[in-house]
């Protein structure tokens, strides 16, 4: 029987990997970002081969429009109510302006900054509610 220091001499000898053995390279890392890529590139793939999918993302489709061209409206609505009630304290300040233009207190230029002021904000109010009609008649 080989005694202890005669078997360390054999195992430190033995080689598990032959010398000539090309190295394995390490595993590249990917990013999470990558990994979901691919996942989301799979999914859709498969997505598009289920009817039951496709129907469901079409009546999300026709439901988020709908919700948009109701939100649309609604903007050019408010708007056009806000523009309307800054052209009606522009037609108090004309009324003002004018008074005091009639008593010798104002110039001339004070009521015409008046004038463009009201008429500017009325048109702004206006023409916001016109685009609401268009966009109905095209509907």
């Amino acid at each position: 029987m080989p005694s202890s220091a005669e078997r360390f001499a054999a195992y430190s000898r033995a080689v598990i990997v032959a010398p000539e053995a090309v190295k394995i390279e390490g595993v590249s890392k990917v990013s999470a970002w990558q990994k979901f890529g691919v996942v989301a590139r799979v999914a859709g793939q498969q997505a598009r081969r289920s009817r039951t999918l496709n129907a469901i993302m079409g009546g999300v489709r026709a439901t988020l429009r709908s919700f948009g061209h109701a939100l649309g409206q609604l903007w050019l609505e408010v708007t056009g109510t806000l523009f309307l009630a800054i052209a009606a304290f522009g037609v108090l300040a004309l009324i003002r302006e004018y008074m005091r233009y009639e008593a010798g207190r104002a110039t001339a230029g004070r009521v015409a900054i008046a004038v463009c002021f009201t008429l500017t904000f009325a048109w702004f109010g206006l023409t916001s509610f016109w685009r609401v009609k268009k966009k109905n008649q095209r509907s």
